[in-house]
């Protein structure tokens, strides 16, 4: 089977299989999206158990509706947000939580996003970047949903910075046995779910303790 049909019918299974279980959130339905999931708020809060979002000064994070969590978090955090905007037709918009005020719930939204961020055309330097996926196996292989950006984003910031960390959030359902990979497809390096963070590697995944 050809890579693409096989990425196809696996984004086909998972937004099938949230809307039958009834944990896929609005917008509604989730087909064709990164899709946002019950318990997205605590698959965020997980990502503080990461050293590299800890230490991170300013953050990467997709703007789908699934990480709207991560950006607020990241934005409380004191940490600056850097969200492509919707297919990078307007480059970037850099949020930064001292300029925010107490806006910070409106600004981590897209809407927000482009009244309160400075819009920049390149990608400022990054220190740790989250993802939305539609799936995501053991290994860190990740599928998003189809448009190829998330791994222009990545491919942008590791330009950048070759070791700077990719981590996604997703719901349980969406952690799956094989994500079918190319070779310029990237990979992350955490899985955080509404239940607990997984490390991803190559030949092993474990559960990771609190930085």
């Amino acid at each position: 089977m050809r890579l693409e049909e096989e990425k196809r019918r696996l984004r086909e299974i998972i937004w099938s299989e949230m809307m039958r279980r009834g944990v896929a959130l609005p917008p509604l339905p989730c087909r064709g999206r990164i899709p946002n999931f019950v318990g997205a708020d605590v698959a965020a809060r997980n990502l503080r158990q990461i050293r590299e979002y800890l230490e991170a000064k300013v953050v990467l994070v997709n703007p789908d509706s699934p990480q709207l969590h991560v950006r607020r978090m990241a934005l409380l955090d004191g940490k600056t947000v850097v969200m492509p905007t919707p297919r990078l037709r307007q480059g970037f918009l850099v949020l930064v939580p001292g300029r925010i005020g107490g806006k910070v719930d409106e600004a981590c939204t897209i809407k927000g996003a482009f009244k309160h961020g400075l819009r920049v055309k390149e990608m400022p330097e990054v220190d740790f970047i989250v993802e939305g996926s539609v799936a995501v196996d053991l290994e860190g292989n990740r599928l998003g949903k189809g448009g190829g950006y998330g791994d222009v984003e990545i491919e942008m910031a590791k330009s950048r910075r070759p070791d700077v960390k990719v981590a996604t959030t997703v719901h349980t359902i969406q952690v799956v046995e094989r994500v079918p990979a190319g070779e310029k497809d990237f990979k992350v390096d955490y899985i955080a779910t509404e239940r607990e963070l997984l490390v991803a590697a190559s030949s092993s995944t474990r559960r990771a303790h609190p930085a």
